[in-house]
Formats: structure tokens, sequence, C-alpha cells
């Protein structure tokens, strides 16, 4: 590792990522880690120059154990330093760092990892599409070519419309890798039948996808290693030794405590924003980069409780037409996350000058610069309107349209 790095060591606060985004704002790279962290497991991830502790003392035992890094590397209760103008002096002065941290440093670091720990080995990627882990993609070319790698991409009948099509126009046909397509749609689908749980369905995928990859790399000989595209706000939301899970995302709570696989997430300590940078500077074109979020259960967690095809499709359609209709009005670019969702309920509305019961279609378009926080787009009367009559002129099954403005928090940006 070339950077500099400041451990932030978690006791218990709900800011650490707040306080590592804001230290690496000052060009110098900062992880969070568990309490019971070992001082040389520390000294494995970087150049280390400082040590916070975020909280107060658990316990005197923790607290004797923690004592042990004063002997090389400055310890303050991040209370006392957290203004910026304090933070500032314990980075510059107290802990004497240099401004390392860059996507280029980043990147060459991630890529001596990936070989140090593949070597010779086989690499099957879980390839959604999506931002993530189409950089994990570009990441591990770098790092170990085309041949040894395998891009899986599973059709889990939870995608956009058009998804599957693009992912194998963009992988397989434009930038040629090995890209394997399942079409697995009803075997989740069957799985997550009458399930309304939101962490149970997270976890279903979460369980299920690993399955297909296995099967998948049983069919290849020789696949010691899964790709994913985990980045922090996965990690921090799914929950910390110290911290509570707000939920489990596929990728890390739902993940199957048999998994045969060992990992390899090299974005996992990234914020959204430095994914994206991340994407940039390894060349990928903006419309890739820049591509929605789309979380890793997909249409399972916008069709929210036990999962119906008509409810599915619904909103499948909403999906698409708002995704249309945002381009149309130059929102694509503007907005950082939009999309529908329908809960499990029915209304009263009129149809055919008769009475008929629909669905409600609910709209979320937000921006933030980490995930971590949100705050809600203001969208044009005259957009929506379009948007809305367009819902429920071409959905059947849809009566009414609604637009969330709870901003993160207290909402989280997705709703199960």
């Amino acid at each position: 590792m070339k950077q500099d790095l400041i451990a932030i060591i978690d006791m218990g606060r709900d800011d650490n990522s707040a306080l590592a985004r804001k230290i690496r704002d000052y060009g110098v790279y900062s992880e969070v880690y568990p309490h019971d962290s070992s001082l040389e497991s520390l000294k494995l991830n970087g150049n280390l120059k400082g040590i916070i502790l975020n909280g107060t003392e658990k316990d005197g035992n923790e607290l004797n154990l923690l004592k042990g890094f004063s002997s090389i590397a400055p310890i303050t209760n991040a209370d006392k330093i957290y203004s910026s103008c304090n933070l500032e002096d314990f980075l510059f002065k107290t802990a004497v760092c240099n401004k390392n941290w860059n996507m280029e440093n980043f990147i060459e670091d991630q890529i001596t990892l990936i070989r140090r720990t593949v070597g010779q080995g086989k690499v099957l990627l879980a390839l959604s599409g999506g931002v993530d882990s189409s950089v994990v993609a570009a990441l591990l070319i770098k790092a170990i070519g085309g041949n040894n790698l395998f891009c899986v991409h599973v059709n889990h009948g939870l995608l956009r419309k058009g998804e599957p099509e693009q992912v194998i126009e963009v992988f397989g046909k434009n930038l040629k890798q090995n890209l394997i397509y399942v079409d697995a749609s009803e075997r989740f689908l069957s799985k997550l039948k009458d399930v309304s749980d939101p962490e149970r369905k997270r976890k279903i995928i979460g369980a299920e996808f690993i399955r297909v990859f296995e099967e998948e790399a049983r069919k290849l000989n020789g696949i010691e290693f899964l790709g994913q595209g985990t980045i922090y706000p996965d990690i921090v939301e799914s929950g910390t030794k110290a911290g509570k899970a707000v939920k489990a995302h596929h990728n890390v709570g739902g993940l199957p405590e048999d998994l045969t696989f060992k990992l390899i997430e090299p974005l996992k300590y990234l914020f959204k924003d430095e994914v994206r940078a991340c994407g940039k500077a390894l060349g990928l074109p903006d419309n890739m980069v820049f591509r929605q979020p789309f979380p890793g259960p997909g249409l399972g967690v916008r069709c929210l409780g036990a999962i119906t095809k008509e409810r599915l499709e619904a909103v499948r359609e909403a999906d698409a037409i708002l995704r249309e209709e945002f381009e149309k009005h130059n929102l694509s670019r503007k907005v950082w996350q939009y999309f529908t969702l329908i809960p499990d309920i029915k209304s009263v509305g009129v149809r055919d000058n008769m009475r008929s019961l629909g669905y409600p279609v609910i709209i979320r378009a937000v921006n933030t610069v980490d995930a971590m926080t949100a705050t809600i787009e203001h969208i044009d009367w005259t957009v929506l309107d379009i948007i809305t009559k367009r819902i429920i002129n071409e959905i059947p099954s849809v009566n009414r349209v609604c637009y969330d403005l709870t901003p993160k928090p207290t909402g989280t940006i997705e709703w199960e």
C-alpha cells in the first residue's frame, strides 16, 4: 500500500463513515476497523500513521488492548478532534500524513493486491452490469487479464426492462469478455414466493446468487475466487461489530455461511462517488460510470412485501417510463438516483367510468455524494404530470402515482 493510513476504531458511534470520508477529503486514506482489531492487522493495510478511537470505551479490557497502539501512532478520542481545524492538525502535524490518497495510487495498490491474492487462479465475477461490478471487471482485467476472468450475469427476474440485453451487448459483444448469461428468473421467483419480510428476501436472493455461481464455477473447473462489486455503504448498512445493522445487503449480510469461494472485493472501502472516479481513471465510458445505481436484489426490494408477477411487471414498466421521461427532460444526469416502487396495497379508483381497484406507484428521486445521506430532488410539476399520466394510462393495474419527499435519514434510499 502506497497511501498513508489513518485507522478509525469503531467503538459504537454512528459517524464512522462520515469521519473516514472527511479524512479522505483531506487527501489521506482512512478505513474503519472493528474495536477488537490487532495492531498487526492494521499495519498490513497501509502505511499506518495514526489511530482514532471513535467513541467512548466499552470496557476496560478493550481500552487496555487499544493502548498498545500508542507505541507507533498517536491516539485521540474523536470527540476532541472532530472539528475540521483540529482534525487537520491531527492529520498533518501530529500524525504527519502526506496527501497521497488518490485514485491512481488506489488502482495501483488494488492491482498489486489482486495479483498477490489470485496468482494464476481464475475469478468468477458477479456481473450485474451496474457501476460497481463494471469497475471491478475493469480492475480485474488490468490485474489478471481477461483469460482468467469469467463474468457471470444472472437474470434473477428482478432486473429493469432491457437490462439483460444491454449487459450482453456491452460486455459480451463490445468488450468481448468471457460472459456467461444465466436466466434463473423462475428459480429466484419460486424461492421468493409468499416471502414478505425484506430481510428474508435479501438473504434468499444473496444465497441463491451464490448457488448459481457455484454451479457455473463447477462447469468451468479451477474457479477459486468470486469477484463482487461490494462498496462501503453496503458494509456499513449491513452492520459492524459495534454498530447496528440498517439492512442486510445481498452481497454482505445475505451471503450463505457455507460459502466455498474466496472473495475478491477491491471496492469494499470506497464510497459511491469514489467508485465512479475509479471507473473514470480506469478509462470506462461515461455511460457506464454514471449509470443509475441499482440494488443487487433489484426490483425485489421495489415490489414491496410478497412479490407477485403482476406488481413486478407493473414496477418494471413504471421504472422504464420514469427513466425515459427523466432522459427527455435532462434529469438523468442531474439526479443521482431515481426509481419507482409499488407497495402491496390497493386503493379505489375509476377506470372506464367504472369503480376499480389499483396499485399506487411511488416515485423516489434523491441526490447524494456517498449514499450515506440523501436529499430530495424537487421535480418540476409539469414533468411529474407527464410521468403520472403515462404511468396510469399505460399500466392498467395502477391507479395512483405518489412522490416520496423523505430525505435520508430518516428514510433509507430504498424502501426495503
